[in-house]
């Protein structure tokens, strides 16, 4: 599949928030009449029976969800007490899918989900953070545009996305960096205009244009939006405020599940993306290369970092769960943390398993 990343991913959160307001009326009143966990563990410390689940992906079935890939085929989800879970490829909407009840859990990002919360006042919750950095980044190549710090953005032009305006906007706010001093041009999602010098500058995803940049030999330059000013959790699970009250111990033994998943790929990077090729995403014609790029880069600069190696992978900081509220801010929305984040279920999961603090020291 050639469409990029950002043909879905990178989009503003608003334009998801299109309808929203009516599927939640529509979870509210569903959850009015929802039960609690089924069949869950009895005194005996028996496995419990969660029956299916599913969770919804922003995007196509590439490396992005590797872990999700290793707790399916190395049993995890079994273990944790589920029959099936159903991994639904985007790109979707993965608060809508969550709200309406099509999906138990959602992988998306801050940004997109607090925008929902903030505006439509959206019964969500994320719970938990795969990327302790976000992956957007603006992309220029060492012999054309070389844009390496902000005082390098003079001057030059950059293609944005429509749907990427309002973070672009955001992240020339919290830089005092006058819309004049540079060119921001309106672009598609195909990055052809960067790679043959049309353009100086890319928004992209570290995780996409970059690397493709990087496989065709064009020695790609980054300037990350986390590491300027506007940092945030992506990769997010997203469920809903009733699933959290009555569906507690299905929740975090879906937790239990990905933190396993995922301590494996974080481990074997390459083994991950040949999973990914081979198993979960043949029909999306991903090349082994780009995959295994990308689960090293995730391995190595977004999963991992000192939060997570103190209090577990998924962890999101008291700080970070700011910061992430802050760049909401940048873009002109007004949440609190307490509005967008419960990590209650992560505690608990962590408390009752304490080995699966130890993915570090895995084989």
């Amino acid at each position: 599949m050639t469409a990029s990343r950002g043909t879905f991913i990178h989009r503003s959160a608003t334009r998801v928030a299109r309808g929203v307001a009516v599927v939640a009326l529509l979870a509210l009143s569903l959850s009015a009449c929802a039960g609690g966990d089924a069949n869950v563990a009895g005194a005996d410390g028996a496995t419990a029976s969660f029956g299916d689940a599913s969770i919804q992906f922003s995007w196509i079935k590439n490396a992005e969800f590797m872990g999700e890939y290793l707790a399916d085929e190395n049993g995890y989800f079994t273990d944790a007490g589920f029959d099936t879970v159903d991994m639904i490829e985007g790109p979707a909407s993965i608060e809508a899918a969550v709200l309406s009840g099509n999906a138990d859990m959602g992988i998306g990002n801050a940004i997109s989900t607090g925008t929902i919360v903030a505006n439509e006042g959206a019964p969500l919750k994320i719970i938990g953070a795969t990327y302790q950095k976000n992956p957007y980044t603006i992309l220029s190549l060492a012999d054309k545009g070389n844009i390496a710090t902000l005082d390098d953005l003079q001057g030059k032009t950059i293609g944005v996305q429509a749907s990427n305006l309002s973070l672009w906007e955001a992240f020339l706010k919290v830089n005092n960096i006058d819309e004049s001093s540079l060119t921001t041009l309106p672009v598609q999602y195909d990055p052809t205009a960067l790679f043959t010098g049309e353009v100086d500058g890319w928004f992209s995803y570290l995780t996409n244009e970059s690397i493709d940049a990087e496989l065709n030999g064009l020695n790609p330059v980054n300037l990350p939006l986390a590491d300027f000013g506007l940092p945030f959790v992506s990769e997010t699970f997203t469920v809903t405020d009733d699933a959290i009250r009555n569906d507690r111990e299905k929740l975090k033994a879906l937790l239990v599940a990905e933190i396993r998943g995922w301590t494996d790929a974080i481990n074997d990077p390459a083994a991950a993306a040949k999973l990914t090729v081979d198993t979960y995403g043949p029909t999306f014609d991903l090349s082994i290369e780009k995959e295994t790029r990308q689960a090293e880069i995730q391995s190595r600069d977004l999963v991992v970092s000192s939060e997570t190696l103190a209090n577990g992978l998924f962890s999101i900081s008291t700080d970070l769960q700011e910061q992430s509220i802050d760049t909401l801010a940048a873009t002109g929305l007004t949440i609190t943390a307490n509005q967008l984040f419960d990590l209650s279920l992560l505690a608990e999961v962590y408390a009752e398993n304490p080995d699966l603090l130890a993915y570090g020291n895995q084989p």
